[in-house]
């Protein structure tokens, strides 16, 4: 007996037309993503084009946002990728509803409404809050080193700054003398018709460079500056010590030789990420224990994470509304100033004071009286079980934004921009986590 097959005619016309929904199964991302969307408060995004007169009609920010985030939540960041996928992709159509954005528009949109993203994503903590999501019983916090839109093959250090500027006067200048000198040879051979103004392109290419060399060591003076300030230093205090002893190496708002700055994203910094130095910036979570939600977010400049706790606690309280009973952090978040917020709070802190593959941390001094007191905690063994719990809290959460969705570099540049980016990547995390959670219900 001959076998038969299901039938396949490709070029058979539908004599209805179909439905894309039909395509996709009921429990699909797109159906939460998009009935989420549509619940959430949008009005700031549809401000922008209210009133302004426009001849051509824009896309529904509506269709934008939620292209947007199921583009984050499943790993596609690119604008190019993203349109391309609006052609090719069934849960996109379903999402853009016969709508094609081209890539330009999609990447417009997307750092035209930074801010929108942000509060989008407040707002979407506290949707999880008042359906009972998150309890806040216990939030861990952490941070990562995410790489900036940069190479650190763009970046040069203030000491290189400062002999290319010399080089390239020199060279600018010996560049001038030559220019004058063919003008004249030029004037005594045509005449002086010829306006002699023109200015030769190695020049050009020269004095370009030069300016941005400049303007990238008035931006490390200017930071060093606002650094001796904080030290108590002043203009013109002589490298004297406010405090007496020795004095400073350099003279008042000098940089270090080695202070690096990079010219594609100056907001970025070199970052020690798996080994090597990238140029990046420091992305901050707080995670919920019950539900592994992100109640907070932030980005920093500076590898260290000692003053951001207080922040995301901070932004933690606002977000939700509420208190957590209990904070966890690895040592990178020890600190003094840190830990008596957390007592006057009255919020249990789990904070290590060393690494833990390194050897026992020494005991603070009676100098630290809430660095004492937590090493006298985690020296129990309740307060070992309690902060044994971080690993499990928040480091799942990274491993989602970086291994599940593959988000390991930003496509935005400067501090600004990068952190609205940042609450994008966790507001689309937060609402795939969101539709796992109620499928398990």
């Amino acid at each position: 007996m001959p076998t038969t097959y299901r039938a396949y005619q490709p070029d058979q016309m539908f004599l209805l037309p179909p439905s894309p929904q039909d395509w996709l199964r009921e429990d699909h991302l797109v159906y939460f993503i998009s009935e989420t969307v549509d619940r959430l408060d949008l009005s700031e995004f549809y401000a922008r084009y209210e009133g302004d007169g426009r001849r051509n009609q824009p896309f529904d920010p509506r269709m934008m946002v939620k292209v947007l985030l199921y583009g984050y939540a499943t790993g596609t960041f690119s604008s190019r990728k993203l349109a391309k996928k609006l052609e090719e992709d069934v849960a996109y159509r379903v999402l853009a509803a016969g709508n094609f954005p081209a890539h330009r528009t999609i990447a417009e949109f997307r750092q035209r409404h930074l801010r929108e993203f942000q509060a989008l994503f407040v707002q979407l903590v506290k949707l999880a809050r008042e359906v009972g999501m998150i309890r806040l019983g216990t939030v861990a916090v952490d941070g990562a080193k995410v790489r900036a839109n940069a190479s650190k093959h763009k970046a040069m250090s203030y000491g290189r700054m400062k002999q290319e500027e010399r080089r390239l006067r020199e060279k600018i200048r010996a560049l001038t003398e030559r220019a004058e000198r063919e003008d004249a040879e030029e004037d005594r051979i045509y005449g002086e018709e010829r306006r002699g103004d023109e200015l030769p392109e190695e020049l050009r290419r020269q004095e370009d460079r030069l300016e941005k060399i400049q303007a990238a060591m008035r931006r490390l003076e200017a930071r060093q500056r606002e650094e001796d300030r904080q030290k108590g230093r002043h203009e013109g205090d002589d490298r004297k010590s406010p405090r007496g002893g020795r004095k400073f190496k350099r003279e008042f708002g000098e940089p270090e030789e080695k202070a690096q700055e990079n010219f594609t994203d100056p907001d970025s910094r070199i970052m020690k990420s798996k080994g090597t130095f990238q140029q990046c910036y420091n992305s901050q979570i707080a995670v919920d224990e019950g539900s592994q939600l992100m109640v907070a977010s932030g980005v920093t400049q500076s590898a260290g994470d000692n003053p951001q706790l207080v922040k995301l606690l901070d932004g933690t309280e606002k977000n939700t509304k509420g208190r957590p009973k209990r904070l966890l952090a690895d040592a990178g978040y020890r600190d003094e100033a840190s830990f008596r917020v957390l007592e006057t709070r009255q919020i249990d802190g789990y904070i290590a004071l060393g690494r833990e593959d390194k050897k026992a941390p020494q005991e603070p001094t009676p100098e630290l009286p809430a660095s004492w007191r937590m090493h006298e905690k985690l020296k129990t063994e309740a307060g070992r079980v309690q902060y044994r719990r971080r690993k499990a809290i928040v480091e799942p959460v990274f491993g989602w934004v970086k291994q599940a969705l593959g988000f390991r570099r930003f496509s935005l540049r400067g501090i600004e921009k990068v952190t609205g980016e940042w609450d994008l990547v966790c507001l689309a995390v937060n609402l795939k986590r969101m539709n796992s959670l109620i499928r398990w219900v």
